[in-house]
């Protein structure tokens, strides 16, 4: 987060005080959209937690979603080496674009974006009718069946792997990253827990 030694650093005059603000999904690393902030937006956003932009054409301070609902909940900010823009990391509730999409910029998306979308998916279809999907009737058949279900594809990525099998490791790779994240769901565990684990032991 921004120190109070980086905010006083912080070049407004040269913006003539409106800084371009560049949004980032927290998680997936997508870029979902470009505000413009001034001192009072910052400060704004820095103690309610949700980003804050000014709009040049409503010539106020507005919170994004604040209408929608659609709020960007905010996890951390930076400036650049120049002092004269911004980055902030968000929890996105909802979409970000004003046309419904995830990104202003959609249809742009990381390979990490793939899997928060896809992990968002696989969350919907836990209060699902078990007959809609092959997700759906996992959940369903509990947690010891689809624990099963990793092991089994963990068994065959390995096999797959000692026959130098490349197009059959990338095949079962994918199921066993399916089955893991139907586990974690199932667990009420988000992936993001499993990367803030890892980048706190690397």
């Amino acid at each position: 987060m921004l120190t109070n030694q980086q905010i006083d650093q912080l070049d407004w005059e040269k913006v003539d005080n409106l800084m371009p603000v560049i949004v980032q999904h927290a998680i997936s690393g997508d870029v979902l959209m470009l505000g413009y902030m001034n001192n009072d937006a910052l400060k704004n956003t820095l103690e309610s937690q949700k980003v804050t932009f000014y709009s040049r054409t409503k010539q106020r301070l507005w919170t994004k979603g604040e209408t929608s609902g659609n709020f960007l909940n905010l996890v951390d900010i930076f400036t650049d080496c120049d002092n004269d823009s911004l980055l902030v990391l968000a929890q996105p509730i909802g979409p970000t674009c004003h046309n419904g999409t995830e990104s202003c910029f959609s249809p742009a998306q990381s390979q990490w974006g793939f899997l928060y979308e896809l992990e968002n998916l696989l969350k919907s279809r836990k209060t699902a009718s078990p007959e809609s999907s092959y997700t759906a009737q996992l959940y369903a058949s509990g947690t010891k069946r689809i624990a099963q279900k990793v092991g089994e594809e963990g068994v065959e990525t390995a096999l797959a792997a000692t026959v130098n099998d490349r197009e059959e490791l990338t095949n079962e790779a994918a199921d066993l990253i399916y089955h893991l994240l139907v586990l974690l769901q199932d667990q009420d565990l988000d992936l993001s827990a499993v990367i803030n684990c890892l980048k706190q032991r690397h």
